[in-house]
């Protein structure tokens, strides 16, 4: 079987696969092939996936929880796969995991696949995605170890997580971000909104934090980054470049160009007419605006 098909038919099973787990009974689940029986196993044998894509867990949400394993016990059981010696390598379920630690639990319930890195990593990305478990940097580092370690494409991991290619490039432009504002936005302090708005900008660590304590919405992000960004392509006009600003709606278009297109996207107006810049970096990308022209 090739690769494309097995992608595209993984990519159809994963969220059957994750959604079997959590809903079946124990009993059915263990009368699946390829599937062991739930079993209860030392918590200290099971440890946690280096590359798990989630990397920030809230606290106070997991002493919620905790406090309820303590009161009902671990209801969806950890999904694991072997490493060596009977221990244990989370491929889904750290949080519940983490939580069980808290609650001082000695055992905890399993599901054991035995599956290879780029499967784990599939899994967990698709189970966190799907219940929107990773915050946006996450995501994009996730989709960038299976890009860089595994040779997808963005077309490939729009079929595997279920959403749109342009979703995914999104996605990845925010790994463009200096680390001040990946970790504004790992904590939840920037949207995504916000953080695409400042990819372009000349210095968007300053502007990430104007835009904090202001309390800007991301249209205003978005008017404040435009207008650093004519600042550098003609700063000849000195202050008056800096005070000119687009109208909301040729800002909201630019906005809604880039999302569908997960590219940057610039429209300047001059009198009737005007010109539309779309920036690529990649033949991939320029072969997607292609194809998309071509449908039209």
């Amino acid at each position: 079987m090739t690769d494309d098909n097995s992608r595209r038919r993984l990519g159809r099973g994963l969220a059957a696969l994750i959604g079997e787990m959590d809903q079946l009974p124990a009993a059915d689940i263990g009368a699946r092939p390829a599937v062991n029986p739930d079993r209860l196993v030392p918590i200290e044998f099971v440890g946690r996936n280096p590359r798990n894509p989630r990397r920030y867990f809230d606290e106070s949400e997991l002493q919620d929880l905790a406090s309820s394993i303590r009161q009902h016990g671990i209801v969806q059981p950890v999904v694991v796969r072997t490493t060596a010696d009977n221990r244990y390598e989370i491929i889904a379920g750290e949080r519940r995991w983490r939580a069980a630690q808290l609650a001082g639990l000695i055992e905890i319930p399993v599901i054991i696949r035995d599956v290879d890195d780029r499967t784990a990593l599939e899994i967990a990305i698709v189970e966190n995605v799907q219940r929107s478990d990773l915050n946006p940097l996450e995501e994009a580092m996730g989709y960038e170890l299976l890009i860089a370690d595994h040779g997808y494409t963005q077309n490939d991991l729009g079929e595997i997580i279920g959403k749109s290619r342009s979703h995914v490039a999104n996605s990845l432009r925010l790994l463009k971000l200096p680390e001040p504002v990946r970790e504004m936005l790992a904590s939840g302090t920037l949207s995504a909104g916000h953080a695409r708005a400042l990819i372009p900008t000349s210095d968007p660590v300053a502007l990430a934090r104007s835009i904090v304590a202001k309390g800007m919405s991301v249209r205003d992000a978005e008017r404040l980054a435009q207008n650093d960004i004519k600042a550098q392509s003609d700063p000849d006009q000195g202050q008056a470049s800096r005070k000119e600003e687009k109208d909301a709606d040729t800002v909201a278009l630019e906005r809604t160009l880039s999302d569908v297109l997960g590219l940057d996207v610039t429209v300047n107006h001059k009198g009737s007419g005007g010109h539309l810049k779309i920036a690529y970096k990649t033949l991939e990308q320029l072969e997607e605006i292609c194809r998309l022209l071509e449908r039209r």
